[in-house]
């Protein structure tokens, strides 16, 4: 249960879903209990911060003994939304959109992309694995057939607004906007927009400040 009066951290949301990838295989090699130590190991992230994450949720653990894996699973399952299955679409079929589907499909068991828009006729009716390319008029249908959650955006630049309006008018309200400009955006509708330049500009910073601070 989460914690009430408190305000949800944007990047220990982040973190729910590292932590959800080492209980997996944690809990799939038959371990039942885990402490903040174990977890650091796993993740990278100090045991502190890792008992200040689960705590802000309300994930307390038991004093000596640790967190039971699958309880704590099931919390952040929760927590993040993921106690039921997310059924999302893609629209963009190009490099990105296929890589991104490709690894939706193979790599996160909470996550079902039931299919693939795009406008270019000689790739519609071919398959990402086993995800349809369809045209993008077929949005809606798909939409209302499936009661998708989520809409991931790779098209090019030029055709992201037009994308985007298609994917608000078929009823989907949460967009993943891979596509480096500003949308207009109605009331009512959130977009978490990713710039992969923009992170791959930054790295060098972090890396070298991480680096000078451990020389």
């Amino acid at each position: 249960m989460m914690v009430q009066g408190r305000k949800d951290p944007e990047l220990a949301i982040k973190r729910l879903s590292v932590y959800l990838r080492v209980l997996d295989s944690l809990i799939e090699k038959g371990i039942e209990l885990v402490n903040s130590e174990s977890l650091s190991k796993e993740t990278g992230f100090t045991a502190e911060l890792i008992r200040k994450d689960l705590s802000h949720f309300g994930a307390f653990g038991t004093r000596g003994r640790g967190y039971y894996t699958d309880s704590l699973r099931q919390c952040i399952l929760k927590v993040s939304g993921l106690n039921n299955l997310t059924t999302v679409i893609v629209v963009g079929a190009g490099h990105l959109g296929t890589a991104l589907t490709r690894y939706t499909v193979t790599k996160n068991p909470y996550v079902k992309v039931v299919a693939v828009f795009d406008v270019d006729p000689a790739i519609i009716g071919q398959h990402i694995t086993a995800v349809e390319i369809m045209h993008i008029s077929k949005m809606e249908e798909i939409v209302a057939k499936h009661k998708v959650d989520v809409a991931i955006l790779t098209v090019p630049s030029g055709q992201a607004q037009s994308a985007f309006d298609s994917i608000v008018q078929s009823g989907v309200k949460i967009i993943s906007n891979f596509v480096p400009v500003k949308l207009t955006v109605p009331e009512g509708v959130y977009v978490h927009n990713t710039d992969l330049s923009v992170d791959l500009q930054s790295l060098k910073y972090h890396a070298l400040k991480y680096i000078d601070m451990h020389r």
